[in-house]
């Protein structure tokens, strides 16, 4: 993935789109890996992302961004080029639970992820064993009602000073204040266990075994200022019957869970999403 470049963009869909970007690659000596592409005919607006390794010589992501600048204003477009070989730095916040966190490290430890991961951060101790297992530097940040201010404050300076592109909250059971969503729009991913919309909010399994469903789920979406109604990255679901419990419901979930967050990272990782409006457009 060394010389590797991606770029996804969007513009308003007309004629010769993928031969202008294409002939663009061909002249800067890349060669196209991958290109896929999607036009929404309701608002006529063009997805795509495209993937090529530069062949004819290393090529800096300034560079990149300079020479295409041109194209991208010609055709009105939102953008941005990446390189592969620029791994995203990503804070994981945990509380309680340890089963998603558990997945993403020991994926991480086994080169599975495009990430680095320089820090955890939690309001409760019980996961520092584990981080420091992984060789993980681990921060206890402990938040109340009456610290939560400043408590966010010391946080994000942390954040800052550790470089962070984007936050996984690896069931992260506190509700982040508009100020904090704010500095990283659309850079937060958050696992919830329930197949959004349907049983937003706290206990959601309690919630699904109340009314009897038949199917639960899991979903990564990205964090907004309203509760579980960012835009969805990824979900999947798992059938139950009437002879599961609560907790039968909750065992289930839980693969569930890890699954689906570890598939949001991946596809984040790899700038393999487009946001647009409340919706996500997904490039697998």
């Amino acid at each position: 993935m060394k010389n590797k470049a991606v770029l996804l963009l969007s513009c308003p869909d007309h004629s010769g789109l993928v031969a202008k970007i294409s002939n663009f690659i061909h002249h800067i000596g890349g060669n196209i890996t991958g290109l896929d592409e999607h036009v929404d005919i309701n608002e006529n607006v063009f997805f795509l992302r495209v993937a090529w390794d530069n062949i004819a010589g290393e090529i800096s992501r300034n560079e990149l961004i300079r020479l295409f600048t041109p194209l991208a204003n010609s055709m009105d477009a939102r953008w941005e080029i990446k390189l592969l070989s620029d791994k995203m730095r990503a804070a994981v916040y945990v509380s309680k639970f340890d089963h998603c966190i558990q997945e993403l490290l020991w994926r991480y430890s086994n080169d599975e992820l495009n990430i680095e991961i320089p820090l955890v951060i939690s309001n409760h101790e019980m996961m520092r064993q584990l981080c420091e297992n992984y060789q993980i530097p681990y921060y206890y940040k402990p938040r109340t009602a009456g610290n939560k201010i400043a408590e966010e404050q010391s946080e994000l300076e942390l954040l800052s000073d550790h470089k962070i592109d984007f936050i996984i909250l690896a069931r992260y059971m506190q509700v982040l204040t508009q100020r904090f969503v704010e500095t990283y729009k659309e850079r937060i991913i958050n696992i919830h266990h329930s197949f959004l919309p349907a049983f937003m909010g706290g206990d959601p399994y309690k919630q699904a075994f109340s009314r009897g469903v038949k199917i639960i789920g899991a979903t990564s979406h990205f964090v907004t200022e309203i509760l579980d109604d960012g835009p969805i990255i990824e979900q999947d679901v798992i059938r139950i019957s009437h002879r599961d419990s609560v907790r039968d419901l909750k065992r289930k979930g839980r693969d569930l869970e890890r699954s689906v967050l570890l598939k949001a990272i991946q596809l984040y990782s790899e700038h393999r999403i487009l946001l647009h409006n409340k919706k996500t457009i997904i490039f697998e």
